[in-house]
């Protein structure tokens, strides 16, 4: 399974981008997009966030969303959760660094280790 990692700025623009496939069940990981996917993978998630706005202007409690490929099964959900909290530490470290300029690209080769660390461990 081939996954794409995003994180949108409040200009709804592109933070940092990851692609990766599973590590888990003899998974490579690497990524096994077709070329005419690779290019629907932003649409789709503008598209979500589009949604996640509509709702968000109707629900005052919302306070952040994940979107996630509905998991199958409670381990797939559990480790899910585990790689979007690894990589939620990574960002807080990244974006306290007082270099870093809001709604800035991340190249920090350091964040993309540490996601792509944890997209092997857990997914």
């Amino acid at each position: 399974m081939s996954y794409y990692f995003t994180i949108i700025g409040t200009r709804d623009n592109p933070l940092f981008e990851h692609e990766f496939g599973t590590s888990k069940a003899g998974g490579d990981g690497i990524a096994r997009f077709r070329d005419e996917a690779r290019h629907m993978n932003q649409f789709i998630v503008h598209s979500s966030l589009d949604i996640v706005e509509e709702v968000q202007w109707g629900n005052n409690g919302l306070q952040s969303t994940l979107l996630a490929n509905n998991p199958s099964s409670a381990q797939t959900e559990e480790a899910v959760r585990q790689f979007m909290t690894d990589v939620y530490e990574a960002w807080i470290k990244c974006i306290m660094n007082p270099f870093y300029v809001v709604n800035a690209p991340v190249t920090s080769p350091v964040f993309r280790g540490r996601v792509a660390a944890a997209a092997k461990k857990y997914l």
